[in-house]
């Protein structure tokens, strides 16, 4: 699943950010702000009408993303906290 496609308050972790060619500076930017293999992650605010940009929370520092930032962006839902 893309974080851009993550529904609002939902937990996830982060899989991988996708390179667009050689050397991309926007997913090494990503990498550089957090988003890593392992991270917890959640969408916690969205535009009006499904448009730009997203708040993302990554530990304790919020991030506004654009979605097609956020589409380069590859998670999958984190379980249930014991």
């Amino acid at each position: 699943m893309r974080l851009s496609d993550l529904p609002r308050g939902t937990d996830a972790v982060i899989d991988s950010v996708d390179d667009h060619g050689g050397i991309d500076p926007v997913a090494q930017r990503l990498r550089e702000l957090g988003f890593v293999p392992g991270e917890a992650v959640r969408v916690v605010a969205t535009a009006p009408l499904g448009g730009d940009p997203l708040a993302v929370r990554i530990g304790f520092t919020r991030f506004a993303l654009r979605r097609t930032e956020a589409a380069r962006v590859n998670v999958h839902a984190a379980g249930p906290q014991a």
